[in-house]
């Protein structure tokens, strides 16, 4: 902590009648910003940027939530990580990435090994907290006639464009349209069957569009889909893998609130 000379102010709002000054980000010199109470608790609590650099430039979206990152900046730089293609992803979504991949790490080892795990499926399942919210009760919704499990591969929150019912469409990220979907070597791409959580299986069409040198993926003829879902800006996505056989799943998990009739 600090020390609390009187001589000393707040970094940030140069108060200097505060008897409590917390250290926060390290500054160019080596030494930490002093802060009062007030704007470390802010700072401790990550909304510093977002409650004092709001109209600063730097502001980009996280490529795998969306939430808004403040890049460029002393305060917020142990907040997300810039990936190998491009764009930044927040501190939290690497976090989730990361148990998400030590999960299918766990996974492929039972399935090559099914002698030490008499029960592969219930095994899986005894690891949730590894797993995003919803990937547990997506699982329970998975017809019990089947006895497949899900992989899990990454989740979308619809923006609006994605949750346009005339557009009846989703843009896939890139890494992930190239790391879990099938290749596609023309714009026009290929037709996919893909499960739902009640093992009904949906007909989508998988495409790029050319997009100044590079590629956007969509997955598209999702109307029927959204609809039956009511699916709405906000709401998450997840898409699996299930084992065995390999098929594609969709599932989702209502965040955002329904406006009320008469609106």
């Amino acid at each position: 902590m600090a020390s609390s000379s009187s001589k000393a102010s707040c970094f940030q709002c140069q108060d200097s009648t505060s008897n409590c000054f917390r250290d926060g980000w390290r500054l160019r010199n080596g030494e930490r910003a002093h802060l009062c109470y007030q704007c470390a608790c802010v700072y401790e609590e990550g909304r510093f940027c977002e409650t004092f650099h709001s109209n600063d430039d730097g502001w980009r979206d996280c490529e795998s939530c969306g939430k808004l990152v403040h890049c460029g900046c002393v305060v917020s730089f142990n907040q997300y990580f810039l990936l190998d293609f491009g764009g930044v992803i927040c501190r939290e979504c690497s976090k989730k990435n990361l148990k998400l991949a030590r999960n299918q790490r766990y996974a492929r080892e039972f399935q090559t090994d099914p002698t030490d795990v008499p029960d592969l499926a219930k095994r899986i399942q005894i690891e949730p907290h590894y797993w995003p919210d919803g990937i547990v009760s997506d699982i329970k919704c998975i017809s019990k006639t089947v006895k497949p499990f899900l992989n899990p591969l990454f989740e979308k929150v619809l923006t609006a464009s994605d949750a346009d019912m005339k557009l009846g469409r989703i843009v896939i990220p890139k890494r992930y349209a190239e790391a879990f979907f099938p290749e596609v070597s023309a714009p026009k791409g290929i037709m996919m069957n893909i499960l739902d959580m009640e093992s009904k299986e949906w007909e989508f069409a998988f495409r790029y569009w050319p997009n100044c040198g590079s590629k956007t993926y969509v997955l598209e003829g999702l109307r029927d889909f959204m609809f039956s879902r009511r699916l709405q800006a906000g709401d998450t996505v997840s898409f699996y893998r299930v084992e065995p056989g390999g098929k594609m799943a969709i599932g989702f998990r209502k965040t955002s609130v329904a406006k009320p009739a008469h609106q």
